[in-house]
């Protein structure tokens, strides 16, 4: 039977899912569903955001982001208008509600980072995270990679 080289990358998936869960439990009561509060965040972070440069930031495909979008357009958190320079595309902007939310969903995730940083010295707080970073840049390349042969096209 095969093993594998390492477990990092379930220790990686565990740490994400309780992260999720525990983000999901939390913003139930600014109705925001499963997994939104990282579409809201970024659109917070990068107003005027298209749909294909959310999923690519996020690494999620097109159509998970459309659904995501749509209801936080629903609940008045994002709203769209036609990129001037692409009329099929879109821009995606934070509302009112969407930046006062931004900043209880940052101070969240900075408690969800204390807690997995618990017992950790800075020097190790920046090492992991220095490592972390390398294996997204690395892992990246393959995923754009296989995101090209998938769709025909290259997503830059």
């Amino acid at each position: 039977m095969n093993h594998l080289d390492s477990q990092i990358l379930r220790d990686i998936g565990a740490v994400a899912r309780s992260v999720q869960s525990i983000s999901d439990i939390h913003f139930r009561r600014l109705t925001l569903q499963k997994g939104q509060f990282i579409f809201l965040t970024r659109i917070c972070e990068y107003p005027g955001i298209n749909l294909i440069e959310l999923s690519l930031l996020l690494r999620v495909d097109k159509t998970t982001t459309t659904k995501a979008v749509k209801k936080l357009i629903e609940i008045s958190y994002v709203q769209k208008e036609r990129d001037e320079s692409d009329q099929r595309a879109w821009c995606l902007f934070p509302t009112e509600r969407a930046l006062n939310t931004y900043t209880e969903v940052i101070a969240a995730e900075n408690q969800l980072i204390g807690y997995c940083f618990n017992g950790f010295s800075d020097q190790e707080k920046n090492v992991a995270s220095q490592l972390l970073a390398r294996m997204r840049d690395n892992i990246s390349h393959e995923w754009r990679s296989q995101k090209n042969v998938q769709g025909g096209k290259k997503n830059e």
